[in-house]
């Protein structure tokens, strides 16, 4: 899997048309959905090198993560004459990088995508790395492909476009990049206010942030090793995540930052983690995502959401856990108890 350059930049124009150019595409199509459509495409349309270029919409919202959707962006690279020579600007959050990219590397056996992502949570997650997908039966990121786009390009002017409901759930992403970093990293961020940002301060903790989880990936591209790190908070914040799917549906960061609150519990009780700093990230957490309402009636549900994860090996449920910050803990496995105590001290702990 070739290593995709990152950009971080305040003005696209020059590195994106040489990255354009360098494609050398016969057509080129613009991923958006009626979000970024109407907001962020504007802030393209009039570059050079996206003149003539095809746009393909589709509905916004996680739930659209979905095969019709990605079913409609095949159907509309096919009917507007795509070939393995074209290229696909995925231009969105992490559902449109993580849509897009799968369906660029799927259509015609693959093309080239770039990757614009317009939410801080695609800055520094969805759009890096080169894990692609789509929900699928009720769960998430269930089918996809590795497949790095030629380059992601990470544009704060769009961050001005974000509620801070969006600015938040990018940063449950940064926080856990600061867990597994260095002690310094998760201090700075605990001490940080994403609601009221710093623009300055941001894109400084984006750019370390992104540091982090390139420097990972290029170690391990395809998650057979310490890449497994960065799914700490994951196993169950993505059980948190597809039962709001079936209820009222919540941002994925969210999800991650509730799932912190349980993996870091966890890591206190199997590896040791320091008591006072998981006070300090849960207590960060409370204050600025709250709680997703749950009940003891739901963790029946939630246990079994977390036997379909991705890490999971052997119907042994897998955890990325801490001995302390940066000191990781892949593979990780917890009884049925343990998972229920954590979900314990989620509902009633601060």
């Amino acid at each position: 899997m070739q290593k995709q350059k990152v950009f971080i930049v305040e003005r696209l124009e020059t590195l994106f048309s040489e990255a354009v150019s360098a494609c050398g595409a016969d057509r080129t199509f613009i991923l958006t959905d009626e979000t970024t459509h109407r907001l962020c495409l504007p802030l393209v349309q009039g570059l050079k090198c996206l003149e003539g270029a095809s746009v393909i919409s589709i509905a916004a919202g996680d739930t659209n993560k979905s095969l019709d959707s990605v079913s409609h962006v095949w159907a509309e690279l096919q009917r507007l004459g795509a070939t393995r020579h074209s290229l696909l600007v995925n231009l969105g959050g992490g559902m449109v990088t993580d849509l897009g990219g799968f369906a660029a590397s799927t259509f015609k056996r693959g093309l080239a995508y770039i990757n614009i992502p317009t939410t801080l949570l695609s800055m520094v997650d969805a759009s890096v790395g080169g894990k692609t997908g789509i929900n699928f039966g009720g769960l998430k990121n269930e089918v996809g492909v590795f497949s790095e786009a030629r380059s992601v390009f990470l544009d704060t002017t769009f961050l001005g476009t974000l509620d801070a409901e969006n600015l938040l759930s990018g940063y449950a992403e940064m926080l856990k990049h600061g867990l597994i970093s260095t002690t310094e990293h998760w201090a700075e961020l605990l001490r940080f206010d994403p609601v009221e940002p710093d623009g300055t301060e941001l894109r400084r903790l984006l750019a370390k942030s992104v540091a982090v989880k390139e420097r990972i990936v290029e170690e391990d591209p395809t998650e057979h090793g310490i890449r497994k790190a960065l799914n700490l908070g994951h196993t169950v914040g993505h059980a948190f995540e597809s039962l709001a799917l079936r209820r009222k549906p919540v941002l994925h960061g969210y999800a991650v930052a509730w799932g912190l609150v349980c993996e870091l519990y966890m890591s206190v009780a199997k590896t040791g983690f320091p008591v006072e700093k998981m006070r300090q990230t849960v207590r960060y957490i409370f204050d600025n995502y709250g709680r997703m309402p749950i009940t003891c009636d739901d963790y029946p549900t939630l246990l079994e959401l977390m036997t379909h994860d991705k890490k999971n090996t052997a119907g042994r449920i897998n955890f990325t856990l801490l001995g302390d910050i940066g000191d990781i803990r892949i593979d990780q496995t917890a009884t049925r108890q343990e998972i229920e105590e954590s979900l314990d001290f989620y509902r009633e702990g601060s």
